[in-house]
């Protein structure tokens, strides 16, 4: 059998593994090691070495454990529930004022953590309640919290970006400047779409009854302001330093973990217990990621040295379709993956095996990795796997799994519109990075 058919064998391997249930990470160096061993010996295990220490030299990646940290604390602190509160408060005589709430609360929250499942739960919690109080319709509450909540995987400091830049040889800097526009050209169809729905069905999401209103326009304002004003402080110069260049994501995340944590500290809303899980939770979860990181790096060699990933470049190549066409392709194969799959194996396995290809066509890499993760995106709300949902259900119970995914349906579609968009127009993601770093 040749070096190339191998590499081909490792990866139903490898997926057919994954799909069965076994640990990401500790397949990936299975694999790699069985089939690396097999075709190029003792070499593999230098090549193992290569890889995990590369890994551990990133220094990029250092950046993670803070940024994980931040959305932590911010969720155990209650403080994005004054946030929530603010705003609900002053849109309380709109129409569809919660589902404003809740799209606007994602998007600040979005900025400060960059992770799904905290978001998706935390928004359910703090949100779901006053929905159904409010006799809001159940599909598109759902619907707007689960995809509020994954705007955390495109709005800077996305963990995943993080993670990406290193696969592909792009700096994070400039991949978390190529996704402000598309992540808030979402959240802005999200909300034109939540409003012209109750505009024209006021059933949809009726304005809160008047006893929910506040007293006077200023107790709003106030709410709002506590709520708001800190946080975005926080978050606008953790951000506005990485993308000026004035620090790395590394020291603007340790930087903005610790101003979150005095936050904490001067709201008074924050307890040993909830600090130790928000240490916790990011000790395990950091943990995680750069296992993957490294695991999937060492998959990667073994894979692109069996020369597989080259064989599939020259071969998508002979097909001779246009550029446009050819990422098309690779976007939709990268959308049906991320039904099953988490984004983890998508950016480090299945992103550097079509990178060749991507290169070779001449397609802008920060561009096409700001698509992928718009796709990654979208494949959070698709059913059947469709993660948002199994965090939402889990927080609120009462509501049924067949409205929640009906819900999230509709705005995949705004989704796929915004990819398409993105598509169509580069400089949607290509016009920051070009102003900043050019």
């Amino acid at each position: 059998m040749s070096h190339e058919l191998l590499g081909f064998v490792s990866l139903v391997v490898l997926f057919g593994a994954i799909f069965i249930g076994f640990p990401i990470a500790f397949t990936l160096i299975t694999v790699a090691l069985g089939f690396g061993y097999y075709a190029l010996g003792q070499q593999v295990f230098y090549l193992m070495t290569l890889q995990f220490f590369s890994v551990m030299k990133e220094t990029t990646l250092a950046s993670v454990p803070f940024f994980l940290f931040m959305g932590y604390l911010l969720e155990q602190s209650g403080l994005m529930n004054r946030l929530f509160r603010g705003v609900q408060l002053l849109l309380a005589p709109v129409r569809g004022s919660l589902y404003l709430a809740v799209l606007i609360t994602a998007t600040i929250f979005a900025a400060a953590t960059g992770i799904v499942g905290s978001s998706v739960t935390l928004l359910g919690v703090m949100a779901a309640p006053a929905m159904t109080r409010s006799k809001y319709d159940v599909r598109m509450s759902a619907g707007s919290i689960a995809a509020g909540g994954t705007l955390g995987i495109l709005i800077p400091p996305s963990v995943m970006l993080i993670v990406m830049g290193p696969a592909v040889g792009v700096p994070a800097t400039h991949l978390f400047a190529a996704a402000v526009l598309p992540g808030l050209l979402l959240a802005f169809l999200y909300i034109v779409y939540t409003l012209a729905r109750c505009y024209f069905n006021p059933s949809l999401g009726p304005a809160l009854p008047l006893e929910e209103h506040p007293a006077t326009l200023w107790v709003a304002v106030k709410e709002l302001l506590i709520g708001v004003v800190p946080v975005a402080v926080v978050i606008a110069a953790t951000l506005g330093v990485i993308l000026w260049g004035i620090a790395t994501p590394t020291d603007a995340g340790a930087v903005g973990a610790f101003a979150v944590l005095l936050l904490t500290l001067a709201y008074r809303s924050i307890t040993f217990a909830k600090f130790k899980l928000a240490m916790w939770s990011t000790l395990e979860v950091s943990s995680m990621i750069l296992l993957l990181v490294a695991a999937s790096n060492f998959f990667g060699a073994v894979f692109s040295r069996l020369g597989s990933a080259t064989l599939i470049a020259e071969w998508l190549l002979q097909l001779s379709l246009p550029p446009t066409v050819m990422l098309i392709l690779i976007l939709g194969v990268i959308f049906v993956l991320g039904w099953p799959l988490e984004w983890v194996p998508i950016v480090l396995i299945v992103v550097p095996i079509l990178l060749p290809l991507v290169q070779k066509m001449g397609i802008d890499l920060v561009w096409f990795c700001t698509l992928v993760a718009v796709c990654l995106q979208t494949a959070w709300l698709s059913p059947p796997v469709a993660l948002s949902a199994y965090f939402l259900k889990g927080v609120v119970p009462d509501w049924s799994l067949k409205d929640i995914y009906a819900g999230m349906m509709q705005f995949m579609v705004l989704q796929i519109v915004g990819l398409a968009l993105v598509l169509a127009f580069p400089a949607l993601a290509l016009w920051l990075p070009k102003l900043l770093f050019s």
